[in-house]
C-alpha cells in the first residue's frame, strides 16, 4: 500500500484517529438564515467526509461581533448549538471525529455583518487593505466587498472577548465535539493581536511578544479549564501574509507561544508551513496544513515534522479523499464558482469515486 504512514492511526490528546488525513477548515458560507444556524444540509456535507481521521469545522464565530462573512455559522445561540449537535451526531454516526474551530474575524469584517451596524473591532484601528468579505446585498444577492475600518478594542473589552470563547467552548462541549480548536491563524482577531503590523497597542496586550500573545494564552487557559487541555488545539499560520497581515517577529512569537502551549498542555497545533522549529519547542501533536500530495504528506510524517496532515480544497470535490488517496485514484477538481454560498450544488453533490464509475 502506498504511503502507509498516512493511513496509520495516531493519538491526539486522548483521541485516537484512524488515519492521519485531516479535513482542514473551509469557509463555505451555507449556514441557514436567519441566525447563521448549522443545518441538515451542513450535516450531510460533513458526514460525507467522515472517513477523514479528523474533521475541523469551518471557522465558527463565537459572537455576532466575530462574524467575518455572510452565512458563516455561529456557536453563540441555542439554535446554533442545536444545529451543531445535529452535525456532530451525523459525523459520529459514520464513526468520524470532529473538532470545532472557534473563531473571531476581528477587523476582517464589515458593519453589514455586525449588530446594529457597528464597525468591526480589532487590536488597533488599522484597516485590512485588500481583504474582502462576503455580504448579502439589499436585493438578496451576495458578493464580496472590502473589509471596513475597524475600531480598537478598549482594554476592558478584551476580557469580554475571552468570555465569548468560554461560552462557545461550553456550547461546543454540549454539542458533543471531540476537540475544540482555537483559531489564531490567517488574519483572524487573535492573529491580529499576535502580529506586529496589526497590533500597535500600548497596554498589556501590545508591544512585547509576551503582551501580544497574552489574549491567545488567556483564551487557551480558560477553554482548557472548560473542556480539558487534552481536548484543545490551536490553529497558527506564522508565515501568513494575506488579509494585510505583516509580522516582523513571526518566528519569535511562535517560539514564545510554543512555551505557553507546552505549559497549558494542549493536545495539538494545526500549523501552516510546518517545520522543525515548533517540533523542537512543543511536545504535543502537530497537524501540518500543506498544499501537497500524498507523497509530500507522507514525507512530513516520516521525518517527524508532523503527526498528521490537513487537506483543504481536495476535500471539497472528493468527499472520499481518504479512500481515493489510499487506492491511488485520481482526484476530482472543485468548481470555484460554488465554493462560497449557494445550496447543494458544489457542496453535497460531489460523488464518491465508486459512484462516478457507475455513471
Amino acid at each position: 500500500m502506498p504511503h502507509d504512514t498516512l493511513f496509520s492511526p495516531v493519538t491526539i490528546g486522548k483521541l485516537e484517529l484512524p488515519n492521519r488525513i485531516v479535513m482542514a477548515p473551509l469557509a463555505r458560507h451555507r449556514a441557514s438564515q436567519p441566525g447563521d444556524v448549522p443545518s441538515e444540509m451542513n450535516a450531510h456535507y460533513y458526514a460525507q467526509r467522515a472517513s477523514a481521521g479528523l474533521i475541523v469545522t469551518e471557522p465558527t464565530q463565537i459572537s455576532r461581533q466575530g462574524q467575518g462573512g455572510w452565512a458563516t455559522p455561529g456557536i453563540y445561540t441555542a439554535a446554533q448549538e442545536a444545529g451543531w449537535k445535529g452535525i456532530v451526531g451525523a459525523v459520529h454516526a459514520r464513526h468520524g471525529r470532529i473538532a470545532a474551530l472557534l473563531s473571531h474575524a476581528g477587523r476582517v469584517s464589515h458593519r453589514r455583518l455586525q449588530e446594529a451596524g457597528a464597525p468591526p473591532v480589532a487590536p488597533s484601528a488599522i484597516r485590512a487593505r485588500g481583504a474582502t468579505v462576503l455580504i448579502q446585498h439589499d436585493d438578496g444577492t451576495t458578493g464580496f466587498i472590502d473589509a471596513e475600518d475597524p475600531r480598537p478594542l478598549d482594554t476592558d473589552e478584551i476580557a469580554g472577548v475571552v468570555l465569548q470563547y468560554v461560552d462557545a467552548a461550553h456550547r461546543a462541549d454540549r454539542a458533543g465535539f471531540d476537540l475544540i480548536e482555537i483559531d489564531a491563524a490567517n488574519g483572524c482577531l487573535l492573529h491580529q493581536f499576535i502580529a506586529t503590523g496589526t497590533n500597535r497597542r500600548t497596554d498589556d496586550y501590545g508591544g512585547s511578544v509576551e503582551n501580544r500573545v497574552r489574549i491567545v494564552v488567556d483564551v487557551l487557559d480558560v477553554v482548557a479549564g472548560v473542556v480539558g487541555a487534552h481536548r484543545v488545539g490551536i490553529r497558527l499560520s506564522p508565515g501568513f501574509t494575506g488579509a494585510d497581515i505583516e509580522d516582523a517577529e513571526a518566528l519569535a512569537s511562535l517560539s514564545h507561544l510554543a512555551g505557553k502551549l507546552k505549559r497549558i498542555g494542549i493536545a495539538y497545533v494545526q500549523l501552516a508551513d510546518a517545520d522543525d522549529a515548533l517540533r523542537n519547542a512543543y511536545d504535543g501533536a502537530i497537524i501540518a496544513t500543506a498544499d501537497c500530495g500524498p507523497e509530500e504528506a507522507h514525507a512530513l510524517i516520516e521525518r517527524g515534522t508532523a503527526d498528521a496532515v490537513a487537506f483543504g480544497l481536495p476535500f471539497v470535490a472528493n468527499p472520499d479523499l481518504v479512500e481515493r488517496m489510499q487506492a491511488n485514484r485520481a482526484l476530482a477538481d472543485a468548481d470555484p464558482s460554488t465554493l462560497h454560498g449557494g445550496g447543494e450544488a458544489g457542496y453535497t453533490d460531489y460523488p464518491a469515486f465508486d459512484d462516478t464509475q457507475r455513471r
